[in-house]
């Protein structure tokens, strides 16, 4: 498991350090861990054309500490100063090593960017906040219409480095290097977009435990283990479904194809008479019940269960409370998406009167209905959002998007580190809903079976992108999560 961390924690980690160590080593160590990843970027570094973006921070120090060394090994080095004063010591290194600086409105400037093969932004670190500013704006700006390959000195200038925010122009990094710890804005969007490839240099901090974490293949696969060969059906987890109706039937199959394929040991669907026919067509394994729509009590009377999902084409709005209200009447942890966030816009107190656990599973347009918030304040400033959205309602909320984001009542956010835009494709949010089921009713705590499943979800699109045959549907990445699984357990 991965740990992130805003940028007080990296200071508050930073302090007993640089207090420790000889004035100048902390940036040296960081300087140096920069300079080889540019140098492994460029492949042959003597002749290399490089350009330092080196603004007052000791952002600006690390950059001009790495050109330093690159200068060094026969690279011609240019630093644009971005600001009116930077770091005193690294500049008099830097030019003493032949780097030469020029002013960020120099005419020269736009001809250096032109013939570079590498742009080191070291305008904003960790500090930065509200965006940049006019002639920080212009570099930004200017860089996005250049070939060079862009490294990012910690944080790409522009990006909150504590929450991923971006306040109007950013830089755009190809890699980035960060030091210390993994930032919490470099993993989650919009800041993890600016990021590119995201490398960490150890330079001997001692950090908290983190509040925000990113699952690996480890982790999945010890939230659930193969069967072994005492374990029957039912300890495997009894899922129940209730998806689908007479009007929006492609629900009801692509939910129970995510958690067969994921291994629950039974679904039972409950369902209108159309729905329930494609179900029996397509997946025989599962138990099917034919209910009439809207008939809630009736729906959660189909059998004894251990989680349910619940809301994927209910169809309307009346219809849909009926069955979600009775399935939250339950006492069984239950998955709630799609029509269903629609009735909890409407009717919170559902959710806030359970004790079971719940999962909601909402997109950023159906996430700003159930906080009342408009789409574009949503994903400007997702962590903070989907933090109090898991608070307010007392549940686990799954904010999908390009970084898929879990957060739990108490504070604590998981980042999936496996999304994919392949997953942008209709029903696959209803394959997803199955995923955690199953792993709801396998008795995975809800926090990390949402966060496991959003990992597998992600793992099975990647695998089914990579079929030959292309684009994918929602049954592609379904058809795929036995190959996520083989791939988490090795």
């Amino acid at each position: 498991m991965r740990a992130a961390y805003d940028a007080e924690q990296v200071r508050a980690a930073e302090r007993p350090l640089l207090a420790e160590l000889p004035d100048g080593v902390l940036m040296q160590r960081a300087a140096t861990g920069l300079a080889r990843r540019c140098a492994a970027l460029l492949g042959t570094v003597y002749g290399a054309r490089v350009v330092l973006l080196v603004g007052a921070g000791n952002n600006g120090g690390d950059a001009l500490y790495a050109g330093q060394q690159l200068a060094r090994r026969g690279a011609r080095v240019d630093a644009v100063h971005a600001a009116e004063r930077v770091h005193s010591a690294a500049l008099e290194a830097f030019r003493a090593a032949g780097g030469r600086s020029v002013a960020s409105s120099s005419d020269a400037v736009s001809d250096l960017l032109d013939t570079a093969d590498l742009v080191v932004d070291g305008m904003l670190g960790i500090g930065g906040r509200g965006g940049l500013r006019d002639e920080q704006a212009r570099l930004a700006g200017e860089l996005a219409h250049r070939d060079a390959v862009v490294v990012a000195v910690d944080v790409p200038s522009g990006v909150d480095a504590s929450t991923g925010a971006v306040d109007g122009a950013a830089v755009r990094a190809d890699v980035t290097v960060t030091f210390g710890a993994l930032k919490t804005g470099l993993v989650v969007s919009p800041g993890a977009e600016h990021a590119g490839l995201v490398e960490v240099v150890d330079v001997g901090l001692d950090l908290p435990a983190a509040d925000v974490r990113l699952l690996d293949a480890d982790d999945v696969a010890a939230l659930s283990p193969p069967p072994s060969g005492g374990t029957d059906k039912y300890r495997r987890g009894v899922l129940g479904v209730a998806a689908g109706s007479e009007q929006y039937t492609g629900a009801a199959v692509m939910a129970v194809a995510g958690a067969l394929r994921t291994g629950v040991g039974m679904v039972r669907y409950a369902g209108p008479s159309r729905p329930a026919d494609l179900v029996r067509a397509t997946w025989p394994e599962a138990v099917v019940t034919d209910v009439a729509q809207a008939d809630g009590g009736a729906v959660t009377s189909v059998g004894r269960v251990q989680a349910w999902i619940v809301g994927s084409g209910l169809g309307s709005e009346s219809d849909a409370e009926q069955v979600v209200q009775a399935v939250l009447d339950t006492d069984v942890p239950v998955l709630v998406d799609a029509d269903g966030l629609a009735v909890l816009a409407r009717r919170p107190e559902l959710v806030g009167r359970r004790t079971a656990p719940t999962v909601l599973t909402p997109h950023a347009g159906e996430f700003a209905r159930l906080v009342d918030r408009s789409r574009e304040e949503v994903e400007a400033h997702r962590l903070a959002h989907v933090r109090e959205a898991a608070a307010r309602l007392s549940a686990i909320v799954l904010l999908k998007g390009a970084t898929t984001l879990v957060a739990a009542p108490d504070g604590q956010v998981w980042a999936n580190s496996v999304d994919t835009p392949y997953l942008a494709t209709a029903g696959s949010g209803d394959v997803l809903s199955g995923v955690i089921g199953a792993l709801l009713a396998a008795g995975v705590d809800a926090a990390p079976a949402a966060a496991a499943g959003a990992f597998l979800h992600g793992l099975a699109g990647v695998h089914a992108a990579a079929r030959p045959a292309a684009p994918i549907s929602a049954m592609d990445i379904a058809d795929a999560l036995p190959v996520a699984w083989r791939t988490v357990r090795g």
